[in-house]
């Protein structure tokens, strides 16, 4: 495989309910490669098992069957702290655990032990790259919105300048501005670093712009993997629609 080449292959995944395991799979049999610079975004209706799948790529949630391998190693014989610096995983509502924004950044580089001159140089070029304001470094997490603390913790990961990042629901607090920002500055640095982005994102306007593939996921299931420039996005709308329709039914 390719520097940076993930692989997923018939990977299953059951879910438990209030310490009972139902039986009832999250995903089944989902089968896909990602390459170096690959923007992708995971696109489903609700309950398909997007943000799950996310979690199974740095090990937040363990498959039932199947392998995942990152470089043609099993990601289970990859200790969890070197993978998880090279398989970064921001979450929809991320966490500061007390920090202020530098001492957040700082955090996954001195875990690495590097010098505070490289510290210092990567918050700067990440901020920057972000359009973080340099006011906010001094700021803690209740000083700071949802929208801002997304910027911050997809800053927290590129510091540590990972070869996959994954992202759920990135710009689910951003203004439309802010967000068309953040996927050129992302844009960019997969193109220049060639990183691979792996994104769950509902907003379809924005999944075209960015990605240059789609994973389709419904009922526990991969069905399409295409690239951006492939799908009628207007069919893509309306087949998303209707299966979130489904599954409102489903639940009443």
């Amino acid at each position: 495989m390719t520097n940076g080449q993930l692989q997923l292959k018939q990977v299953s995944l059951v879910t438990s309910i209030k310490g009972q395991v139902t039986g009832a799979p999250i995903l089944t049999d989902i089968s896909f490669e990602v390459f170096p610079g690959d923007r992708i975004c995971l696109i489903g209706p609700s309950g398909a098992g997007k943000s799950s799948l996310l979690r199974l790529l740095n090990r937040l949630r363990e498959p039932n069957q199947g392998e995942i391998y990152l470089e043609n190693r099993d990601i289970r014989r990859i200790p969890i702290l070197e993978l998880r610096r090279q398989v970064m995983l921001v979450a929809q509502e991320p966490k500061l655990l007390g920090m202020t924004v530098k001492e957040a950044l700082a955090y996954p580089l001195l875990l690495q032990h590097l010098p505070q001159s490289t510290i210092n140089e990567r918050i700067e070029t990440y901020r920057e790259q972000l359009l973080i304001p340099a006011e906010w470094l001094e700021r803690t997490e209740l000083q700071l919105s949802l929208g801002q603390r997304q910027l911050v913790a997809i800053a927290r990961a590129l510091v540590a300048q990972p070869k996959i990042l994954l992202l759920d629901e990135p710009t689910s607090a951003l203004d439309a501005g802010i967000a068309s920002r953040l996927l050129s500055s992302l844009t960019e640095l997969a193109l220049q670093d060639k990183m691979t982005i792996v994104m769950v994102n509902h907003q379809l306007d924005i999944a075209q712009l960015f990605c240059t593939r789609v994973l389709y996921l419904q009922n526990s299931q991969l069905l399409q993997d295409t690239p951006a420039n492939q799908i009628d996005w207007q069919q893509l709308r309306e087949q998303l629609v209707q299966a979130e329709a489904q599954a409102a039914q489903e639940w009443v």
